[in-house]
């Protein structure tokens, strides 16, 4: 009886978004202050029947409702209660329940804090989330139902892909859906603030707040999917350039872009235009990700679905969306006059210097994702686009993007000069020059290269803190006064600091683990020992442990070093029952500074097993930089002047915002 009501609720929830998608549009045309009311009261009705039904289907997962296919197909009553739960999203048509389910709960959230909009504004908005909501919910009803019956139902189901079955995978998802989906909200916003003909810094400073949640959420959303691939997959990656990684990696360069170009309409009342194309755009690379995951024309890890039915479901609406939206732009956009006029050495330069290349690495991503596919749609040819192509474009240009990053705050707006700004960062450009000699010189002198992009990691951490210093003064002037100073500080400028040098912190792990990991690959047999990178590995013995619904082959490598016991690795390849499929479990020791890392391959006690060992320097570094990354996001979202509907705060005129 749940999944039927589960059922309805979604079917409910699609006539409530028809509503809320067109009544509200006809009020703000004609003004009609009733119509304009219904958006709010359907989007948090949407809201109410999509958690309604999504509800409905986490309870025949906890259940185990066997008699719901959905459930049959990505579920097992052995399973772990943890991914019973994860199943739920863990499949194509459960996902897809997230994502609307996170789509409502973005439109009821403008319904509730958007109160401050413009009437007129909010509708629109409203009307073009609920227009959205009609798209994916139709797609659930139509080709997806997670609801579909299965009878008679079987005394057990699947389980779920073993891959899936992880703590890191039970989180990523929904973390990188609401950095998908909160690109939405600013769709909404552009596309409302086209069709009604205005954009100023109050339209700004409404859209700065949900791009910023937006941007934060996929960056943790991307963080903890490298993190999985990185101790799950057993390859001593971080990044393969995966095509769906590459998916996630284009929105939130795009976002990253909209974030910075939206403070220059918010500041100086210019780039009106090209912020709304920005908007536009992140969405639409958002649901590229959607279609290249479900489509069926790639293979991944990653991929959900592999049925070209709901491809072209997915692409015929990806159409409509994006080219709707940029048809709208070019239509309108040419009466967006620009506001303040400024010139090119500015704050307003360097932050078009950032947009310009933020999105030259998107458009270079979206081109070595894209070209294998259109070529062989083309012509037959099978083409891999992978790591030299991407490390051959996309490194070189993050170089001036990271040169210049340090640089635009400093700057001020309208009129600036280069050089007094250059002489401030003078003391971070000694250090990052030091760190890259004494990185050339004592780690490898044969990678200057690396060295020199290790420079950079550390221009970007003392860059921002040479920026945070001038701004409280520090030797300046008393510690009292500074320390005033930083209490007045904006956590928008704060958060700022925060992320630009946390950035500095995945570069340098990504650098280090890239250029100065060591690899060991050997086939050894109990009691062997094995010496790698200065320590000694010895194979102490590989036994069978069984777990609560897989039976695994556990290896124990006694580490030591210099002849003194040092730690104790076991990794284990466990065989789940119900798919018959293996998967490696890595052992990984870390310290911070470094990741000590170890995988077992097959084997067996006649002929050895198969042992990798990694020593990846300053790996953990990569992912406490992306979790301090979007923690610097969150500080300045808690800024009062971010908030949706709070009025800006008068600084103390001594502090420089």
């Amino acid at each position: 009886m749940i999944p039927e009501v589960g059922h309805f609720a979604l079917i409910l929830a699609l006539c409530v978004a028809l509503v809320q998608g067109s009544l509200p549009l006809l009020g703000a045309a004609q003004g009609d202050q009733r119509l304009m009311a219904l958006g709010r009261t359907a989007a948090l009705t949407q809201a109410f029947l999509v958690i309604l039904a999504f509800g409905s289907l986490t309870q025949a997962y906890v259940t185990s409702d066997f008699s719901v296919a959905n459930v049959v197909a990505n579920s097992h009553s052995a399973k772990p209660l943890l991914y019973k739960i994860s199943g739920v999203w863990g499949n194509h048509e459960g996902s897809m329940l997230l994502w609307a389910l996170i789509l409502a709960l973005f439109g009821a959230a403008v319904a509730i804090f958007g109160s401050t909009l413009p009437d007129t504004l909010r509708s629109r908005v409203l009307a073009v989330q609920g227009l959205i909501g009609v798209g994916f919910l139709a797609f659930l009803i139509f080709t997806s139902n997670p609801f579909e019956r299965l009878l008679p139902a079987p005394p057990d189901g699947n389980g779920l892909n073993p891959l899936l079955q992880d703590p890191g995978l039970a989180f990523h998802p929904p973390l990188l859906y609401l950095g998908y989906v909160g690109f939405s909200v600013t769709y909404a916003f552009a596309i409302a603030a086209l069709l009604e003909g205005r954009v100023d810094p109050a339209w700004a400073r409404w859209v700065r707040p949900w791009t910023l949640a937006a941007w934060c959420f996929l960056t943790l959303g991307i963080a903890l999917g490298s993190w999985w691939a990185y101790y799950i997959l057993g390859w001593g990656g971080f990044w393969f350039w995966d095509p769906v990684e590459n998916a996630s990696l284009m929105p939130w360069l795009a976002g990253t872009a909209l974030l910075h170009s939206a403070i220059v309409v918010e500041k100086r009342d210019a780039l009106k235009s090209w912020t709304v194309l920005l908007a536009i755009l992140a969405f639409s690379l958002s649901l590229l990700g959607t279609f290249l995951v479900r489509s069926g024309v790639l293979t991944s890890v990653h991929a959900f679905a592999q049925d070209p039915a709901r491809g072209l479901y997915i692409l015929g609406f990806l159409i409509a969306v994006t080219g709707g939206g940029l048809a709208l732009y070019a239509w309108r956009a040419p009466s967006l006059q620009g506001g303040g006029l400024f010139q090119p050495i500015s704050r307003e330069g360097a932050l078009i210097l950032n947009n310009l290349l933020l999105c030259t690495l998107a458009a270079t991503v979206l081109l070595g994702t894209l070209y294998p596919l259109f070529l062989d749609l083309l012509t037959g040819a099978k083409v891999s686009v992978g790591p030299p192509f991407f490390n051959a474009t996309f490194v070189p240009i993050c170089a001036p993007l990271f040169a210049a990053l340090c640089v635009g705050p400093f700057l001020g707006w309208k009129r600036a000069e280069l050089w007094p700004a250059l002489m401030h960062l003078r003391l971070a450009f000694v250090v990052a020059v030091i760190a890259a000699i004494v990185a050339a010189i004592v780690v490898d002198s044969r990678s200057a290269l690396a060295a020199i992009a290790f420079g950079f990691g550390v221009w970007l951490i003392a860059g921002s803190l040479v920026e945070l210093a001038q701004r409280l003064r520090l030797g300046r002037a008393p510690l009292a006064d500074s320390l005033r100073r930083l209490r007045a500080t904006p956590r928008a400028s704060l958060g700022m600091t925060i992320s630009h040098s946390a950035l500095g912190f995945v570069v340098l792990g990504a650098v280090a683990t890239a250029a100065w990991h060591s690899e060991l690959i050997r086939t050894v047999k109990t009691g062997e020992t094995m010496s790698f990178a200065g320590y000694q590995v010895t194979l102490q013995r590989v036994e069978t442990v069984q777990g609560p619904n897989y039976v695994a082959e556990r290896a124990t490598l006694a580490v030591t070093l210099d002849g003194r016991p040092y730690t104790i690795l076991q990794p284990e390849r466990r065989l789940f029952v119900v798919q018959r499929r293996q998967v490696a479990e890595t052992a990984i020791q870390t310290n911070l500074l470094r990741d000590f890392y170890a995988t077992l391959g097959e084997g067996d006690a006649t002929a050895g097993w198969v042992i990798r060992l990694y020593l990846n320097p300053l790996a953990p570094w990569i992912w406490l930089g992306a979790a301090l990354c979007a923690f610097g996001g969150f500080v300045s979202l808690s800024d009062r002047r971010l908030r949706i509907g709070a009025p800006s705060r008068l600084r103390p005129a001594t502090v420089r915002s």
